[in-house]
């Protein structure tokens, strides 16, 4: 993606883990709140966030379940419009596909949201969710968001 395709706030600061944070706590449903995302790093169109693991997200036989890690992906992808567009602006997800490849047993999982293309009007993200530790992928995941300002 080149920057030429971004559209960005003119005059706004770089958002921080800590602002990303802040748009977490003041934008999202409790129960996504509940799953414990914490924002590890955000840089122009990309935002990584950390799903920690939690028996409570685990589904039968120990892997984190599937409905956590789409709600993670979707979350990053929020994280990576506002980085992207220097602030949290109304949006909603138009489209998400998510293929899971390997099952992820007690570690937490990194979600890196990186934007393919971002017009005025609309996002386009690829997601990545990986086991801390391990290269390979547990779970992929497109997205398509309409921005609403």
């Amino acid at each position: 993606m080149t920057h030429t395709d971004a559209v960005t706030l003119p005059g706004t600061p770089p958002l921080t883990p800590a602002g990303a944070e802040k748009i977490l706590a003041d934008n999202f449903a409790p129960w996504v709140l509940d799953l414990g995302l914490k924002v590890d790093s955000v840089d122009g169109h990309e935002a990584v966030l950390r799903l920690p693991w939690s028996d409570r997200l685990a589904r039968e036989g120990g892997g984190i379940s599937g409905q956590a890690l789409m709600a993670a992906a979707d979350t990053a992808t929020v994280i990576a419009v506002s980085a992207a567009r220097g602030g949290f602006v109304p949006m909603t997800t138009v489209q998400q596909s998510t293929s899971f490849q390997r099952a992820v047993l007690g570690a937490d999982v990194l979600v890196r949201a990186r934007l393919t293309k971002l017009g005025k009007r609309m996002a386009f993200a690829d997601i990545t969710m990986t086991a801390e530790g391990t290269a390979e992928p547990a779970a992929h995941a497109t997205a398509v968001y309409a921005l609403l300002d």
